[in-house]
């Protein structure tokens, strides 16, 4: 019903963005004004943050047109967070977040934020059902944690692991020949091995034990508490509400009716609980009143560019797994997943361009990916540094390739907990040989050249082709070392081939390091860049503006389809019949470590694609 219905909102809006002029939306307006529809209140408030499923960084416009939540942006949830701290009507804040996922790195921002509204004497209040050991440490930074009778909290530590695909390909008959410089960079183990290295262990030893230690450290900070007692708290966990009351985790247990009510009592009766405070809802769908469905159709289809009259604060993001290409819009949502360098790369050279924009903050969340995607995104970023300030801020992983794009900026802005460095390469690919003879398909070769069979998929490398292709991917090697070397200098603490070699670090290690240069989240590298240009009064903005469903109706420029095109014509290892068949089930009784092997697959076609990639080592899930 609720399909057939946004089916019907659509064609509506078609019609009427034939129909209708922007007069007729001047006229529209004034009737809806005396209505009496969207009024201002001066009444005292409690701001109201719902923060559910996973947060991301790339901002969106597109509606939910297809059911759910549109997700929430890291930025825009610090800026309704800056927000409430100065609204004067705002007396307190209530957040939600049982629901939410986000990474360490975010949940240490998060965490800074929440804790900022103690200096405007404005108590922030979480109450919920269950919390997580990542939602329980972000709750920590709250003045009062309530839970409901019987809730539990599940505050167990960190669990670890990682998929290792080796056993999936040698079913299917696929032989992966791969190739790594040096002996840390793991990327390609979880197809090539069924468990990891010696290097591998040690690697994810020190990770785990430096993100272990930031959320220790949070909750003491939280909790007024030493670190020793939070690691007992740990070891003792789980916990009920009760049990938690007890131990000092918590503050108070009542159910949400009696919660609310205790607000009343110390804000007063006429205290208004502003849901969703600052949420920007003008996209979302509204109920069946036909003067609110127009408008919501009007300006779904005739989109208004945002303006900005102050100096600015550009915003670039460099999120997912780095690829050659465009990106294009989804219509259920954002924008196709990946950091793509040829969109990413037009963002910057505009940022540099245009002279309202006085610094570019690059925030990068990515595990890295494509060696040549990742050089360009760093060129265009060092033209970017030639003309204005630029400045990194890292989020949950910015690893590889994701550090490369990062390396020559003037100032990086990591979490404690943030998963970076990775300066290494892997290389190779995947015989598939064996897989068709399974099916009774042979395949006869003929070559003309000595090396024109170096990449099919019929045969590993021979010893002269694994001569070649380890000597390309050490100078893709020396050129990121390189490019580490030049931009960080003097600040690193140890020989660069101390450092590289494929070395996974946490945020606090790589500050220790020097491979970055502040301990920081977003709004601390916002805060920087202006004063570096500065500039004490601007706007931020996010380059280039989020897609609109429009975007999406008006299609790709002809120049801009080739790319598209070309990564349409390889195949994805998700469609295999054996993958197909078991993720709906894996998904079903297993989503997080299903989800894990998706993304470790969506890496194995990566680097089937590219043959010499940036990447962190495999998909490491924590919870």
């Amino acid at each position: 019903m609720r399909r057939t219905r946004t089916v019907l909102y659509i064609v509506v809006a078609l019609l009427a963005t034939l129909s209708f002029t922007g007069a007729s939306l001047a006229q529209f307006d004034a009737l809806r004004r005396l209505t009496g529809s969207g009024s201002d209140s001066a009444t005292k408030q409690i701001a109201h943050f719902k923060i559910k499923g996973a947060v991301t960084e790339t901002p969106t416009r597109m509606p939910s047109l297809f059911g759910g939540e549109r997700p929430v942006s890291m930025e825009s949830l610090l800026a309704r967070f800056r927000k409430a701290r100065k609204d004067p009507n705002v007396v307190a804040v209530v957040v939600d977040l049982q629901n939410a996922a986000f990474g360490a790195g975010q949940l240490e921002e998060i965490h800074q934020a929440l804790r900022k509204f103690d200096a405007v004497d404005k108590d922030v209040y979480i109450h919920a059902d269950s919390l997580s050991t990542i939602t329980y440490a972000a709750a920590t930074a709250a003045s009062h944690i309530s839970m409901v009778p019987t809730g539990d909290v599940w505050l167990l530590g960190l669990y670890g692991e990682a998929p290792y695909l080796r056993g999936l390909l040698d079913k299917i008959g696929v032989v992966p020949d791969f190739e790594q410089f040096e002996a840390f960079k793991t990327a390609a183990e979880s197809i090539t091995r069924t468990g990891p290295s010696a290097e591998s262990k040690e690697m994810t030893a020190w990770l785990l034990d430096g993100i272990f230690g930031t959320i220790v450290d949070l909750i003491a900070v939280g909790r007024d508490a030493s670190s020793d007692k939070v690691r007992a708290w740990i070891d003792a966990g789980p916990y009920s509400a009760e049990d938690a009351l007890a131990a000092g985790l918590i503050d108070s247990i009542k159910h949400r009716q009696d919660f609310i009510a205790e607000l009343e009592s110390r804000y007063g009766k006429d205290v208004e609980v502003a849901v969703d405070y600052a949420e920007d809802d003008e996209l979302d769908m509204p109920g069946d009143n036909f003067f609110a469905l127009f408008e919501f159709m009007m300006k779904l289809f005739n989109p208004a560019p945002e303006k900005f009259s102050k100096p600015t604060i550009a915003i670039v993001y460099v999120e997912g797994v780095i690829v050659t290409g465009e990106a294009e819009a989804s219509p259920f949502g954002g924008q196709a997943s990946g950091a793509f360098s040829t969109t990413i790369r037009k963002a910057l050279d505009k940022a540099a361009d245009e002279s309202s924009v006085k610094a570019v903050v690059m925030r990068v969340d990515s595990p890295g990916g494509s060696a040549l995607a990742s050089e360009i995104i760093l060129d265009a970023a060092m033209r970017v540094a030639k003309k204005k300030p630029l400045i990194v801020s890292m989020g949950n992983v910015a690893g590889s390739g994701g550090y490369y794009v990062a390396c020559r900026a003037e100032t990086i802005f990591a979490d404690r907990a943030t998963i970076t460095a990775s300066i290494g390469v892997i290389g190779g690919k995947l015989v598939t040989t064996q897989m068709w003879e399974s099916l009774g398909i042979n395949w006869h070769a003929v070559q003309r050249g000595e090396m024109a069979g170096m990449m099919s998929t019929a045969s590993t490398f021979n010893d002269q082709e694994r001569a070649k292709i380890r000597h390309y991917m050490s100078t893709v090697y020396d050129i990121f070392k390189a490019h580490v070397t030049a931009g960080r200098g003097s600040k690193l603490t140890k020989p660069i081939n101390e450092i590289a070699g494929g070395r996974v670090f946490t945020g606090g290690q790589a500050h220790k390091l020097g491979l970055v240069d502040e301990i920081g989240g977003l709004d601390d590298a916002i805060k920087y860049a202006a004063k570096k240009a500065g500039i004490v009064d601007y706007d931020i903005r996010a380059i280039p503006e989020p897609p609109s469903i429009f975007d999406m109706f008006l299609g790709q420029k002809k120049d801009e389809k080739f790319a598209h095109l070309a990564a349409m014509a390889h195949g994805s290892f998700l469609n295999i019949p054996i993958v197909q068949a078991s993720l709906p089930t894996l998904f079903s009784i297993d989503p997080l470590r299903a989800r894990a092997i998706v993304q470790a697959l969506r890496r194995v076609e990566l680097i089937h694609k590219e043959g010499v990639v940036v990447m962190m080592p495999q998909e490491f899930l924590i919870r």
